[in-house]
């Protein structure tokens, strides 16, 4: 069982192990993401709820605007009376039109507050957005780092199995001790089973890959040149306060919460609705038969004397979100900034640390090169050659993680800055247009009988929704 399994990793680091060679077409970090961009269900799911705001606007406005009712009726009544055959057939049909008049703005404030609202939801789409990406770049560059894992370590392996055939034969001719011998076969053991871990690691890789993007890794090739982010840390914080999407989403937020109190307040007024009705009446019975029409035309001031208390306790309420709302704007702001500068310190820790690795890398080289010619010459033991080696080993493995650790860094300070998108990267991809559906739903269109309504037929039509 556990051969098999061993087996199988093996084969997956065999097929994977493409990561790092040429090939007639690679995929790179820009495929990946624009993948990750069209295969999202959460983009996917985040644009149907912008969408449905969106509706939340064509529901306020449709509030300002007349409405039409009918309504028919046809009933059997029988009084119990004394008077014989006094049971008859009525038949009604009444024909209603109210229309707010005046309401002191409480109906365009509402229109406002979910026009706000859906700038915020915009704005959180694109906080999705960056997400999506960002765990794209993550994923393409843990497929890229696991890959030259599983090879170091299967180097390494190579390389401690010959190391060990060279201890055995330097042991039949008594130039090294037993002991030796099981210290190349202890670094070898431990080589193997850090072949197989890198091999596992390789496999939970490409599956988040999957996750990520919607499909396997395929040939993926070096990352580009890293995108340019800002000259100064001040600079990357100015930029984010302008353009990061949590911040803009809590703007609207506050927004919205000032309008609900001003609506609140206002509801405190009352409300002038005009309206006409029309009724037609059909009365039949054994012995009669009469047919009545009724026509009124009125308009009505409708307000609450006495309310328990409702209407203060709902303004009071709006003022206290709007508190909360303004709260939660000064905590996004602190978030941003401590984002950036925990990206840009990121972004610095990886930078030093791979420059220090090269360092490393090419002085463990020098030092395992004269551990070998110094073996040979009886001057170091095996003990001294395997931990040289060792060395070498942790070192290409540092570099790996800082390479990765860098690339990830300047795309997580894009993010901070709220410029990982897919319009800002020109990732190719026919980016989503979150004005298209509200501009055809904005105005409340009739389904299937107005202009706007058969341009919303399109619209869904684009959408796969019809």
């Amino acid at each position: 069982m556990r051969i098999g399994f061993k087996s199988k990793l093996t084969g997956l680091a065999v097929a994977c192990a493409l990561v790092a060679t040429p090939a007639a077409y690679a995929e790179s970090l820009s495929d990946a993401m624009a993948s990750a961009y069209k295969n999202s269900g959460l983009l996917e799911q985040n644009q149907a709820l912008l969408r449905a705001a969106d509706e939340d606007v064509a529901i306020a406005q449709s509030r300002l605007r007349p409405v039409l009712s009918y309504a028919i009726q046809h009933n059997w009544i029988d009084p119990t009376t004394l008077v014989p055959n006094d049971d008859y057939w009525r038949t009604s049909a009444t024909l209603t039109a109210s229309v707010l008049l005046f309401n002191f703005g409480r109906g365009k404030m509402a229109v406002e507050a979910q026009k706000e609202a859906v700038l915020a939801t915009r704005d959180s789409l694109v906080g999705v957005e960056q997400n999506v990406l960002l765990r794209a770049v993550s994923a393409f560059l843990d497929v890229r780092s696991a890959s030259e894992n599983a090879q170091l370590q299967a180097n390494s392996v190579r390389v401690l199995t010959q190391e060990l055939r060279a201890a055995n034969d330097r042991f039949e001719v008594g130039e090294v001790t037993q002991t030796d011998v099981a210290l190349a076969q202890a670094r070898l053991a431990a080589a193997r089973s850090g072949e197989a871990s890198a091999q596992g690691s390789l496999a939970i890789a490409r599956e988040e890959y999957r996750a990520a993007t919607g499909n396997y890794p395929g040939t993926l090739s070096a990352p580009p040149r890293v995108p340019m982010t800002a000259k100064t840390l001040e600079a990357a914080k100015a930029i984010a306060r302008d353009r990061h999407p949590d911040l803009l989403a809590a703007q609207h937020n506050v927004r919205v919460t000032e309008l609900a109190a001003e609506i609140s307040k206002a509801s405190m007024k009352p409300s002038l609705v005009g309206s006409a009705s029309t009724t037609w009446v059909d009365r039949t019975s054994a012995t009669s038969s009469l047919d009545s029409r009724n026509t009124s035309v009125g308009i009505a001031l409708q307000g609450d004397i006495y309310s328990g208390g409702l209407k203060s306790a709902e303004y009071r309420k709006a003022i206290a979100q709007i508190d909360a709302a303004k709260a939660g704007l000064r905590q996004a702001r602190i978030a941003v900034d401590q984002g950036v500068a925990n990206a840009w310190a990121q972004l610095a820790i990886a930078s030093a640390s791979l420059e220090a690795t090269d360092r490393q890398i090419r002085a463990s080289r020098v030092a395992l090169r004269g551990a070998r010619e110094e073996a040979s010459l009886g001057s170091r033991t095996t003990l001294d050659v395997l931990n040289a080696e060792q060395e070498l080993l942790d070192a290409e493995a540092a570099r790996i993680t800082a390479q990765s650790n860098q690339y990830l860094a300047v795309y997580s300070l894009l993010s901070s800055m709220g410029l990982l998108t897919a319009e800002h990267l020109n990732l190719g991809v026919v980016a989503f247009d979150p004005e298209a559906y509200y501009n055809t739903v904005k105005s409340a269109p009739i389904h299937n009988v107005s202009p706007q309504g058969k341009r919303l037929d399109l619209v869904l039509e684009a959408l796969g929704k019809k």
